[in-house]
């Protein structure tokens, strides 16, 4: 028997203004994550931006325009703040009207359970089915969470979102939800996907000898997951699998090109599993119904005991530097915040604990400012910028020029394997650097 939810809609129906009239001043809001940040309701509180004051919101990877941001640059009215800075977000951090939250992802939901307040949570979910269930989509990794720690719980239904299979928390019932808003949505813009550069691919060329096929993937975000893509697409391993915080294009290339079955899992077999996803609008119609997907919450998903149980469980995330002594930074230039912590920790526990586990930490071994003058990558030592991963858990490390192994290496050792991928027009500065710092042997010449 289907029980008719019909009337149990119709009564908590609302238009947005009506809906974003529960906010009062000094009230915490959550947009969540990427595609799922509510348009229609961000645009309606932001028309009471005279009325409001010192009203906070949290988000995630998401697009702009943010409305409640933008309207308010005194922030005497809104303040908006990231947990993991998408390129947009970044730019508000720059303008002093984004605050990062420092996180790393396995903890998200306890978070939300036991710190943090949550009055109002505002966040696009697909149209309701029939059992009275909207899908949180590709926003399963956190959304679920914040909406249990809510006190209003407000959703905005996207006739564009897609429709997930999940391990849990994917949805939510209609009995939990206080307010319901419908509007025409655009179609979601056709995110470009990220081209690599030549270096990326030179990088993931020198990591492909270490993988082997039953490998299950974790790619992070930009053009270096997307150069690993191509190149699995274009190789000979088969059997792979997807256990990833972040869903790209990269492992639709790789399901395309007959390489991602997730039949080698040693848990959810035959599943790919992952957290949140961001991409083309073709990424959104492979996961859209898809039984060989499953969306799971963060506090699964990039939980490293989780992903330890996963043999041969493959990690590979970027970073901006590296220090001789083997500290990785990933989330910012110097104290200039440019994405966010996310789960590259998480998954340099899991991976490293997985039986015939590897995490791979990439860049290129130089960089250009604005004015054309060149920068090496490995730093003497880090001064002032924001460490995302400690030396004593740094795996694999890789730049154009190789790719080295830390675990377990003295600080001599460290200093001599990060020198011999950097750049070679900056290797004798870095020696005579690690001299200094008593680090360099005498016989390393």
């Amino acid at each position: 028997m289907i029980v008719d939810f019909s009337q149990e809609y119709k009564r908590k129906l609302r238009t947005a203004d009506d809906a974003v009239a529960v906010v009062k001043s000094g009230d915490w809001i959550d947009y969540t994550s990427s595609l799922g940040k509510p348009v229609l309701l961000d645009r309606a509180l932001a028309k009471r931006k005279d009325e409001l004051f010192d009203v906070k919101i949290r988000g995630n990877l998401i697009a702009g325009p943010i409305e409640v941001a933008e309207c308010d640059e005194t922030q005497e009215h809104f303040v908006y703040h990231s947990w993991h800075c998408s390129a947009y977000e970044r730019t508000l951090c720059d303008r002093g009207l984004c605050y990062y939250i420092p996180m790393v992802f396995q903890n998200n939901a306890a978070y939300y359970e036991f710190f943090l307040d949550v009055n109002v949570v505002m966040v696009s979910v697909s149209p309701m089915d029939k059992h009275g269930f909207f899908n949180f989509s590709v926003n399963t990794g956190v959304a679920a969470p914040i909406a249990r720690a809510a006190d209003i719980v407000i959703v905005e239904v996207n006739e564009n979102m897609p429709k997930l299979h999940g391990g849990y928390d994917e949805c939510i019932h209609i009995s939990q939800v206080d307010y319901i808003v419908e509007g025409h949505h655009e179609p979601f813009e056709d995110t470009p996907v990220i081209v690599p550069k030549e270096k990326d691919m030179k990088i993931a060329e020198l990591i492909l000898p270490y993988l082997s096929s039953g490998t299950t993937f974790q790619l992070g975000i930009g053009s270096m997951p997307n150069a690993i893509g191509e190149i699995i697409a274009k190789s000979d391993l088969t059997d792979l699998g997807m256990h990833t915080e972040l869903c790209s294009d990269a492992f639709l290339s790789m399901y395309l090109a007959g390489k991602l079955t997730n039949d080698k899992k040693t848990i959810n077999r035959g599943k790919g599993v992952f957290g949140c996803a961001i991409g083309s609008n073709k990424l959104y119609e492979w996961l859209d119904d898809n039984h060989g997907i499953a969306a799971y919450p963060l506090e699964y998903v990039n939980k490293p005991s989780v992903i330890a149980q996963i043999d041969n469980m493959v990690s590979i995330n970027s970073c901006v530097a590296v220090d001789l002594y083997g500290q990785v930074a990933a989330e910012s230039f110097g104290t200039r915040q440019i994405s966010g912590t996310g789960g590259q920790l998480d998954f340099l526990t899991g991976a490293s604990a997985s039986r015939g586990g590897k995490a791979f930490i990439c860049m290129s071994s130089v960089h250009v400012d604005r004015h054309g003058k060149l920068h090496s990558r490995v730093k003497p030592h880090f001064n002032g910028d924001i460490i995302t991963s400690p030396r004593s858990q740094v795996y694999f490390l890789a730049t154009e020029y190789g790719v080295i192994n830390l675990e377990g290496r003295s600080t001599w050792e460290r200093a001599e394997a990060i020198i011999s991928i950097a750049h070679p027009d900056f290797r004798d500065e870095l020696i005579k650097e690690a001299e200094e710092k008593k680090i360099w042997r005498r016989s390393n010449k």
